[in-house]
């Protein structure tokens, strides 16, 4: 096999830390640059869509209500994702809980610390059905005052994005807080070894997967606990603005991390047993895990992947 050069780099970003791994069969010049251009990508996804900064697009957007408003693409596309999910979880999955998140404390960004702006005219009565896309003039109408929310998109939307950099690449692989894309082979040339976080222990794996070419994202309840409410967390019913307790964490494998974030992020609030029933309607491998420790999976993830649980 003919000589691999492989490079890391890690980074704090879209206020988590995104780990780089790019291998190329031409040199390690090759293997940085293809990192420099992905860590430029997820630096513009964070400037368009951070909801803890005043100036990104995704805040001025709401600040603007009852007309249409020109956006990005990227910003567009994010919003568009995130309002076909809603509709397809019949609003379990809504990108317009800013204002539910603050509530519960999560207004302040839990690794940073860094405040997110306050908008005092938020309509409560406000979903994913008051923000209207225009695809054709690339506009977007908030027809009430809303809090958008693209926590569980943007992150995973920048590594879809960022991947276009490594094309020809031996192997890659990024990790963005737990969102992972893999490509290519490993330096060994050999398939990817993604491991799952035990939820009952951060310093211990739950499962090992081996796969490439495909995204792997885990949604926990353990991740981000409320300091305003006691045992609340941040995945939150649209219904009732109450922490969802089915599931301890919901692991989603699939084409695009954009989704896999997305699903998993809808099969913890969705519960049982809709939300393994959707996953298994998506076509995803899934890995949901309840209190007792008990684990269902998807019939994909039994057909499709290979597995080496260590419970």
């Amino acid at each position: 096999m003919n000589q691999l050069y492989k490079h890391t780099k890690s980074i704090l970003i879209m206020g988590t830390l995104v780990h780089f791994t790019a291998i190329s069969s031409h040199s390690e010049e090759d293997s940085k640059e293809k990192i420099k251009s992905a860590i430029h990508v997820f630096h513009e996804v964070e400037r368009i869509c951070s909801r803890f900064d005043a100036d990104s697009e995704l805040s001025r957007l709401t600040r603007t209500c009852g007309e249409a408003v020109p956006v990005s693409a990227v910003l567009f596309e994010a919003l568009s994702f995130a309002k076909q999910m809603a509709i397809l979880t019949n609003g379990a999955f809504d990108p317009t809980l800013g204002r539910l998140l603050a509530a519960h404390g999560f207004n302040r960004h839990y690794l940073t610390s860094k405040l997110a702006p306050r908008f005092e005219c938020i309509d409560t009565s406000s979903t994913y059905k008051d923000m209207i896309l225009n695809r054709q003039t690339q506009t977007i109408l908030l027809r009430k005052p809303l809090s958008l929310d693209l926590g569980a998109v943007a992150k995973g939307f920048a590594v879809d994005l960022a991947i276009r950099h490594f094309q020809g690449m031996h192997g890659f692989s990024i990790n963005a807080g737990g969102d992972v894309y893999v490509g290519g082979r490993n330096e060994n040339n050999d398939l990817w070894e993604v491991g799952i976080q035990h939820p009952g222990n951060k310093k211990n794996i739950l499962c090992l997967l081996r796969m490439t070419d495909s995204a792997v994202c885990t949604s926990g309840s353990y991740e981000r606990q409320s300091k305003a409410i006691p045992f609340a967390h941040h995945l939150l019913d649209p219904v009732n603005g109450q922490s969802v307790t089915d599931y301890i964490s919901t692991t989603v494998i699939a084409p695009y991390t954009m989704a896999a974030d997305a699903y998993s992020t809808a099969a913890f609030i969705l519960g049982k047993p809709k939300g393994k029933a959707f996953l298994e309607k998506m076509g995803c491998g899934g890995i949901l895990v309840d209190h007792d420790l008990t684990i269902e999976k998807t019939n994909q993830m039994e057909e499709r992947y290979e597995l080496q649980y260590f419970t």
